[in-house]
């Protein structure tokens, strides 16, 4: 097998639409692991997870065969945007109005602990639990939403990066940071979480 490791993602995908089927194999063992947490950190469900990550690598094949991909951009963005309307599509399908029920394992019920106020707790352990609410508070969003945190925070894109991928308005995804912003406080605020880390 040939060695693509000096290759950008970009010239492999256009090493594969040039007839390399070994580039496409490269080009799935760098993106899987990063391409599959995004879907599950917005899906919420490793079933769904599966069936998403599975129907984007589909998409993009097909997309790659019939021409439909320039190198005019990061590889991993046009990833993503593909996962991202795969996923959007699914809950369209589903008519859930993009909104995420809590799971038994973070049934926001078990957030209220009494640990967070206790002032004899080192801080390093106050922050684990702190940052550990935040993700189960994020659970709780709507998909867009958590979704727009997720890429912001955890994969640190830029507004106009992340309108891009999700197809939308950078003032749109703006709105969307903002709204997931007031529910994670609302949210806290009503299980009494504190949302500060200490130094």
């Amino acid at each position: 097998m040939k060695n693509y490791a000096s290759q950008s993602d970009e010239s492999l995908a256009l090493l594969y639409i040039g007839g390399e089927n070994s580039a496409f194999d490269e080009l799935l063992a760098r993106n899987q692991q990063k391409l599959y947490t995004y879907i599950m950190f917005v899906v919420r469900d490793p079933e769904m997870a599966n069936d998403v990550f599975q129907e984007t690598f589909v998409k993009v094949i097909t997309k790659l065969q019939e021409g439909k991909y320039t190198d005019s951009g990061k590889f991993s963005f046009w990833l993503t945007r593909i996962a991202h309307n795969i996923i959007m599509d699914n809950y369209r399908q589903q008519r859930s109005s993009h909104i995420v029920e809590p799971t038994a394992d973070n049934d926001l019920n078990k957030l209220s602990g009494d640990s967070l106020m206790d002032i004899n707790r080192e801080n390093e352990y106050v922050n684990t639990q702190i940052l550990s609410d935040v993700r189960h508070l994020m659970d709780a969003l709507p998909a867009t939403q958590r979704e727009v945190v997720y890429m912001r925070y955890y994969q640190d894109l830029s507004f106009k990066e992340i309108a891009e991928m999700t197809g939308v308005s950078i003032n749109t995804s703006l709105g969307r940071m903002r709204y997931a912003l007031i529910n994670m406080r609302r949210m806290a605020k009503q299980h009494q979480i504190q949302l500060t880390l200490d130094q």
